[in-house]
Order: C-alpha cells, then structure tokens, then sequence
C-alpha cells in the first residue's frame, strides 16, 4: 500500500468515526446503522447491550433514544491501525445525558474497534464500548426543549435565551408531565399525574386518614381547588391552619411555631417544579417551610401543569418574575402589606421514600 493510500484510508476511518457522533446527536438511527458493514456489531458490555447487523443497532438505537432527555456525545481521535482491507482502532469518548426516569451522568469511555473496506467504502465491523470512568451525579444545565429532534451541546444549553414570562403561564405537555413524574421518582418521591383538581381533592382524601393533624400551606393552589376548604372546615382532621389563626401572635408565637413545625401531614404546593425532579417554595416568614422540608411525617404538593420548568434557573425565574407579582397583590388585599421572597425552601430529593408524594395536575390551577 502507498503511502498516499494509506493516508486517505486513514482521512476516511477518521471521517466514519465522525459520522458515528452526528448520527447519534442528530438521533439519525438509520443512518448510523448503515455506517456498519451488514453483519457489524455493537457491544456495550457495562451496560449490558450487545446488537449485532444494520436492523438490530437501529432498532436498538431507537429504544436507546426514546429513553433520554438530552444526550451529548463528543469523540477525541484515537490510533488507526491498517491491514490491507481492514484496520483496527480506538476512539476516546467524552459523553453526558440525562434519561426520562431521572437517570444522569457524565462517562468517558473507548471505542475498540475494527474496520472493513467495502464496495460502500470503510464501514465498522466492530464497535466495542468500554467505559473508563463515570460520575453519576446531577447534572447542573439542561437542554432547550423546543425543538426534540436535535440535541444542544453544553455551551448550547448555557446560552439558551431565557424562556418568557408568559412561558410560566402554560399548561404543561403530557410528555414534559410525564418527564418531570419519572424524575420525581428518581428522587425518591412519590409521583402521580392526575386530570384536574377534582381528582385531586379526592386523591387528597384518600391520602389523609381522618382524624391525623394537617397543615395546610398559604397556597392560592389549595384554595381555588377547595382543598383548603376541605381540609380546614370539613371537621375530618385536627386541622392546624384555624388553630394557629386563634392564637394571639404576641403571646403565643412558641406554641404557634410548634404546631406548624411537626404536623402528621402538611399539604401545600409549589412555586415551581423542575424536569430534573426539584420542587421549589418560597416565603415571605418561612413559618411552612419545617413542616414541608422534613418535620411532618408526611407531605403532599399538588402542583397545576403551569409550574414546570427546565431547571433550577428557570424554577427562580418563575418566582421572582411571575409569582412574587402576584402574591404582592394577594397580601396586599389581605393582610395590607406587599410580600417578599425571603426564604426559598428547595427539595432536590426525598430521603425518605414514600413520605412525599406528588400530585402533577394536567390543568393550571393558582399561580
């Protein structure tokens, strides 16, 4: 073999290899899959998946690529060795994803693998994944979400433009609902979607036994719902919120705080929640938040489908942009006085399985 040969089988192992990495990022299956010889394979041993001809990495690819959020791969170029016809090689992998059920992580990895020289050109006989190292910890960004059929690399993601003020309004999709519910569980919440608020004031019913104490957050959600009402005039729990508001604040602030800090349930919403599985609550006395971050036994939020966001970010531009507005006019008509953001309460994960549950709502409701 000449050396000018050898240099443009190189270019074009080099070229395949790229090909590889756009055809995953650009979740093109078919197409990736031609990139292999007929009976090429593809082993991916750490995880376990093992796919062997064009049909079975495409169809495998597709089932991969149904299960993620947002997936980034990027390839370093590795050695190429040449034999004639064929060749063998590694590539250095550098990838980071997040999949719908709230799985995430960050891997660098290798790619054995050999090549074959066809009638098509060089094409994979054989792609090995071996994973050298991984980290499973959350990850911080996100991926834009209004158009699916690409992926955002990382500097895409931070440069995003923010999303509108009226964004924060909208009800949900059932997909994004869906997203946000398999990551709450990840968490280690429990999760259920539900049509609109009467089913939530039933699920309510059932969650809570009659006669445990209940506190309820100072939340418009629970009000225009008529879980508030049903709650704290119903007569079917020791209900803590009318309690508290018998009790002489100068005289009685110790036995008030007490109450409300170590409730049997607390049931309240959110600020916002995030597709990474965060709730977010915010305060102006911080008074209901012990009882949401852990002090009841158990939390229940009921949440309208207006109140997911991307991520973190975007969870505190809701609060400060839409929310904060609106409750400055509610206290101001009740109790004379604007409201502030003075304490933010953020619930990332629940330590203890089982004790907060989540009710995502396909409906707006409160703000």
């Amino acid at each position: 073999m000449n050396d000018f040969q050898a240099v443009a089988d190189r270019v074009e192992i080099e070229a395949l290899r790229g090909e590889f990495t756009d055809a995953a990022m650009m979740r093109d299956r078919p197409r990736l899959a031609s990139l292999f010889t007929p009976d090429g394979a593809l082993r991916m041993p750490n995880i376990p998946v093992e796919q062997v001809g064009r049909e079975e990495i495409r169809a495998g690819g597709e089932l991969l690529q149904s299960q993620w959020d947002f997936f980034v791969q990027t390839t370093h170029p590795g050695t190429i060795q040449l034999d004639g016809d064929t060749a063998t090689g590694r590539a250095y992998i550098q990838e980071l994803g997040r999949a719908l059920d709230g799985r995430q992580g960050l891997n660098y990895a290798v790619y054995h693998d050999r090549y074959q020289r066809t009638a098509e050109g060089w094409k994979f006989a054989e792609r090995v994944y071996e994973v050298r190292y991984l980290d499973t910890s959350p990850l911080a960004g996100t991926a834009p979400h209004g158009a699916r059929g690409t992926e955002a690399g990382p500097g895409e993601a931070a440069t995003a433009a923010p999303a509108p003020a009226a964004s924060f309004t909208g009800p949900a999709s059932a997909e994004r609902l869906e997203r946000v519910a398999a990551a709450l569980r990840a968490g280690g919440f429990a999760a259920e979607i539900l049509d609109d608020v009467a089913t939530a004031r039933a699920r309510v019913k059932d969650l809570i036994p009659e006669g445990t104490s209940v506190l309820t957050g100072a939340s418009e959600t629970l009000r225009l719902s008529g879980i508030d009402e049903d709650i704290n005039a119903s007569g079917r729990y020791d209900a803590i919120r009318p309690r508290v508001l018998a009790i002489d604040r100068a005289t009685g602030a110790d036995e008030i705080r007490r109450l409300v800090s170590g409730p049997d349930y607390v049931v309240n919403s959110v600020a916002a929640v995030t597709e990474t599985g965060a709730l977010v609550l915010a305060s102006g006395s911080g008074s209901q938040l012990p009882a949401n971050a852990g002090g009841a036994a158990h939390a229940v939020w009921i949440v309208g489908a207006q109140k997911v966001v991307p991520d973190l970010s975007t969870a505190l531009r809701r609060v400060e942009e839409h929310a904060l507005p609106l409750e400055n006019v509610r206290a101001q008509a009740a109790y004379g006085m604007p409201s502030a953001v003075n304490r933010l309460l953020i619930l990332n994960a629940e330590p203890r399985p089982g004790r907060g549950t989540v009710l995502l709502l396909r409906e707006a409701v409160g703000y």
